[in-house]
């Protein structure tokens, strides 16, 4: 990760945009204080591939489009036990 101060940014925007288009993050810093970052777009697809990912492994499927009107009124599962509620509240508690 590169660090560039406002001022060589300005100066060198061509180049820096060029290492950001690569690849490459920047940090932008005023007065050594971290004020941006500037990342590449195509950096918004990750969530996509991991999801493809999680699918060829068959772990989750991915939807195909919205869901049908009739969806909001299905029965919901039961956790008579409180099981899934547990282990929402342990997965919080531990970062998760």
């Amino acid at each position: 990760m590169k660090t560039a101060t406002v001022s060589k940014l300005k100066a060198g925007l061509s180049e820096y945009l060029r290492q950001v288009k690569a690849g490459e993050e920047v940090l932008v810093t005023e007065r050594g204080r971290t004020i941006a970052r500037l990342v590449p777009a195509q950096r918004s697809s990750t969530l996509s591939e991991h999801l493809a990912e999680l699918e060829r492994q068959g772990l989750a499927r991915v939807g195909s489009g919205a869901l049908p009107r009739r969806f909001w009124k299905m029965p919901r599962p039961k956790d008579r036990k409180g099981l899934v509620m547990r282990a929402v509240l342990r997965e919080r508690e531990e970062g998760w």
